[in-house]
């Protein structure tokens, strides 16, 4: 992730309020608003999860107080405010083209303690599907920062600092607001009550698994014949053409790590789109999501579901970005849907989103050592799933760009497990992590035999 390019600052914005819990553009799974009377109790039942939208607005006169390394006071942002319940939040503008030239702040008032948190920068979200894509185009796609999750919170400030000596030459994009996300409850983990809508489709688990089981190496070669063949297809989806994996006993493929399915962290089926299958998976990506390392395991899945809920409806994705995601504790959880041993094209990587996966480390890792737990559950994922498609994670690949950091058609060659900033211009997977990916390279290509 990149952080914010300090600008000057110039836009204007209608009054700030707090908007009905529903998302602009008429995307499919919007958040419900507040609950029906009693005498309306026979309407459909309220989505698990909602969306608040607060406008950034000039501020009236400007906060007395500026912030170290600001020649000039903040002119925009959103005064101190009690709001419903949320737990993670982000700012998304209208056009995903542009780039807010401004440095965004936030703070928040946790529910538990009533207590203000210090400012807290947000940063830029590259993770995007490629340019000229399917998903890319539309109105329903806007630019956004990274999400930011911050805990059981019920106030919310933010505030956007003009650079120091800046010319005023760069304005803010349009239509700049603070999304607000509550990620609502587990619905599986709800006794007598399924998924709101029903599975996604997955050959290595039965029907309503929480879990996809882990198996040995041995095991793990089966695991060859799930994945997707030219012309399948599946439900809500579309196949690609895919290439042939290996099929022998001696393939060179990582025992298969227990994987959560997005049944397991309670993903609302209702909000996302279809999905999509490039060929084959030549590489993977690891990022961070550049939040906070502060979370419990525990939390986990209301993270993940966050995330996703922020994706689709902030953002306008058709699903949550990245394939995989990893927490601190070293579990590991589906991403986007399609099948967890499938070559799925996520939104990850922007301009490398084919032919590759992408796997995020749930904290922050720039001045942060990932956890052991951590990195050996990445190592252990890109053997099973590199394996999957007879890739050597020491190896390398040779990549097409689809735009960004490499002109649209160039031929790139990458590291079979590169980090998110090798494809890109940005800072993730922090540098920590970064470090590591010798370490994850190294332990994959034992775990697959080589």
């Amino acid at each position: 992730m990149r952080a914010f390019i300090a600008s000057s600052i110039g836009v204007a914005c209608a009054a700030a309020a707090v908007l009905p819990l529903t998302v602009p553009g008429g995307l499919a799974g919007s958040a419900s608003a507040a609950p029906a009377p009693a005498s309306e109790s026979v309407a459909a039942p309220r989505l698990p999860g909602s969306t608040q939208s607060l406008p950034l607005v000039p501020l009236t006169p400007p906060p007395t107080t500026t912030p170290p390394g600001s020649s000039d006071s903040v002119s925009l942002g959103l005064p101190a405010r009690e709001v419903e319940p949320f737990s993670l939040l982000g700012v998304v503008w209208d056009d995903p083209e542009e780039e807010p030239h401004g440095r965004i702040q936030v703070r928040t008032k946790s529910t538990a303690t009533g207590e203000w948190s210090s400012w807290q920068d947000l940063e830029t979200h590259a993770d995007r599907p490629d340019p000229d894509s399917a998903e890319s185009r539309g109105s329903k796609v806007r630019g956004a920062t990274a999400p930011l999750w911050v805990g059981d919170s019920n106030g919310v400030q933010a505030r956007v600092l003009p650079e120091e000596g800046a010319s005023g030459a760069h304005r803010l994009p349009e239509g700049l607001r603070l999304d607000l996300v509550h990620p609502g409850d587990d619905p599986a983990a709800e006794s007598g009550k399924e998924n709101p809508a029903g599975e996604a489709n997955s050959a290595l688990a039965p029907a309503g698994a929480l879990e996809i089981p882990a198996l040995d190496r041995q095991g793990a070669v089966e695991d060859l014949l799930a994945v997707r063949t030219p012309g399948q297809s599946e439900r809500n989806g579309r196949a690609g053409t895919a290439e042939q994996p290996q099929t022998t006993t001696d393939a060179p493929i990582g025992p298969r790590p227990g994987i959560v399915t997005r049944r397991g962290w309670g993903a609302d089926e209702r909000l996302r789109g279809p999905f999509l299958y490039t060929k084959t998976v030549r590489m993977a990506f690891v990022h961070h999501t550049a939040m906070s390392n502060n979370y419990s395991c525990g939390q986990s899945a209301s993270i993940i579901r966050g995330i996703y809920r922020y994706h689709v409806q902030s953002n306008g994705w058709r699903d949550v970005g990245y394939n995989f995601f990893v927490d601190k504790c070293g579990k590991i959880y589906e991403g986007r849907a399609g099948g967890v041993a499938n070559p799925v094209m996520g939104a990850h990587t922007y301009g490398f989103n084919h032919d590759s996966t992408g796997i995020a480390v749930l904290g922050s890792y720039n001045s942060t050592n990932p956890s052991g737990a951590a990195v050996n559950a990445v190592s252990k994922l890109v053997a099973w799933k590199l394996g999957l498609h007879g890739v050597d994670p020491r190896g390398t690949a040779t990549m097409t760009s689809g735009g960004g950091k490499y002109p649209k058609g160039a031929t790139v060659r990458l590291r079979s497990v590169s980090g998110h900033r090798d494809g890109y211009v940005t800072g993730c997977p922090g540098d920590r992590l970064y470090s590591r990916l010798g370490t994850i390279r190294a332990t994959a290509a034992r775990l697959q035999g080589r």
